[in-house]
């Protein structure tokens, strides 16, 4: 035990005596005994707190007025800050309602987008069926006056077209003056 060097590190003091108590396989055990203090040696810390001066009503008032600027500053820097908040959380909402109506916006502008395009869609389908549709009115006449009327030798049917191509209506027969 003394031959250690921590333990001799300690042990130089003569008012400090260190014993090994056991060693075992967890670590070791250590018995510190301290010695009586020196006569000469001061407490470094007094047993009673230090008398306390009377203040006079000058230095009173002065603390006071110090703890009330002190107060006031402290009130000021939180209404400062309360303050930065609300305007920061303007700030967001007026992001917020900005972005919600420039969405609003582009969605309503899509929405109009496709729908025009729809329009424009139905609308020329409509037309190609209703240009297949008097195609086929235009062969089944023909066809009619081929089956129904009688024959004559110079008839077929390209020539029965033809001539229902050259009708037309009453209105386009009177545009180019055959009526």
């Amino acid at each position: 035990g003394r031959d250690d060097p921590a333990v001799n590190k300690y042990s130089l003091f003569s008012d400090i005596q260190v014993k090994e108590l056991d060693k075992r396989a967890s670590g070791q055990a250590f018995e510190v005994i301290l010695g009586s203090p020196a006569p000469d040696a001061k407490a470094e810390f007094p047993l009673s707190p230090p008398p306390k001066k009377d203040l006079s009503l000058e230095e009173i008032q002065r603390k006071l007025e110090a703890a009330e600027e002190r107060r006031k500053s402290h009130e000021a820097e939180v209404l400062k800050h309360l303050a930065e908040k609300r305007e920061h959380e303007k700030e967001v909402l007026q992001k917020a309602l900005e972005e919600s109506n420039n969405f609003s916006k582009m969605a309503e502008e899509k929405l109009n987008q496709k729908m025009e395009a729809n329009k424009e869609k139905r609308s020329a389908i409509m037309a190609a069926m209703n240009e297949k549709f008097k195609e086929k009115v235009k062969v089944t006449v023909c066809f009619h006056r081929l089956v129904l009327s009688p024959l004559k030798p110079s008839m077929t049917f390209a020539s029965i077209l033809g001539q229902e191509a050259g009708r037309g209506s009453q209105k386009q027969r009177k545009q180019r003056g055959q009526l």
